[in-house]
């Protein structure tokens, strides 16, 4: 009779099978991570490669990024003013719109955008250096793949999700203006009173930190997908739609850990900071 853990055969389940395969590669991403960070502190990376990484990441993706946070005001309007309208509370839309952007739909969605726009784009680039043997060929020019090709794109997106996701956040502030007082007609003087009320500097630096975090993991797994992409074509787009599929999973799983330890450290400073107001 097979056990809980092993299939009729006597091996190993499949759910431990699977569960043994995520640790593995969870793991081998650790270690990549690891060389990543290791390489960027023994050796700066050259202008050469970091100036095309930026403007791929940055300059390429403001568009995409402000029509996204622009719609994400526009909806939650839309959705929240008609209970708002109700309750005679519609001038309080402002502070509900504007601190669900900044603290966690800004940042979230923008990372999500950006997962698919440049996570995507780098894994399939480095996919496809590693099937042409770009990547060996690097090696025996003498020069590291991690620092040349990973360091580049990591700095890229630490430094610059962070400045689209203000992007997202302002348009997406802009667009929950732009319906509640030209279209629904809210008085806006009181929604912009409530919005600055509503929102704290504590607030954007939460959402702040947050993308610093969704930029590394973007980077980190992208290039460890394109690194290890299997042969053919059918690897290089296998890596692409796994580069995408991990950042969004490590996107979310990062929002939910770091929201929780700020909420705690801000409950443990509460005293120092003060109320949440600027």
């Amino acid at each position: 009779m097979a056990t809980a853990d092993r299939d009729v055969n006597g091996g190993p389940s499949v759910l431990g099978g699977a569960i043994y395969g995520a640790l593995v590669g969870l793991g081998d991403v650790g270690l990549f991570a690891g060389q990543t960070l290791a390489w960027m502190v023994r050796r700066r990376p050259g202008l050469g490669t970091l100036v095309p990484a930026l403007y791929a990441v940055g300059v390429q993706s403001v568009s995409v990024v402000a029509i996204t946070g622009m719609f994400i005001g526009m909806v939650l309007a839309v959705q929240s003013y008609g209970q708002f309208h109700q309750f005679g509370l519609a001038s309080h839309l402002g502070g509900i719109i504007n601190v669900s952007v900044v603290r966690e739909l800004g940042p979230v969605l923008a990372a999500t955008m950006l997962a698919g726009r440049i996570g995507s784009a780098m894994a399939a680039e480095l996919a496809t250096m590693r099937v042409t043997e770009q990547i060996d060929a690097i090696s025996c020019l003498g020069a590291n793949p991690v620092h040349h090709l990973v360091v580049p794109r990591f700095l890229a997106c630490v430094l610059l999700i962070p400045l689209l996701t203000v992007m997202a956040d302002f348009m997406g502030v802009m667009g929950g203006a732009l319906i509640c007082i030209r279209v629904y007609h809210v008085e806006a003087y009181y929604y912009w009173q409530h919005a600055q009320n509503f929102l704290s500097l504590w607030d954007i630096i939460t959402g702040l930190i947050k993308p610093t975090f969704f930029g590394a993991a973007i980077a980190v797994v992208s290039c460890h997908r394109g690194f290890h992409s299997r042969p053919g074509a059918e690897g290089v787009g296998r890596a692409a739609t796994e580069a995408f599929v991990a950042s969004f999973i490590a996107i979310l799983a990062l929002d939910f850990f770091i929201a929780l330890f700020l909420n705690n450290l801000y409950d443990a400073l509460w005293p120092s900071l003060g109320p949440r107001s600027l």
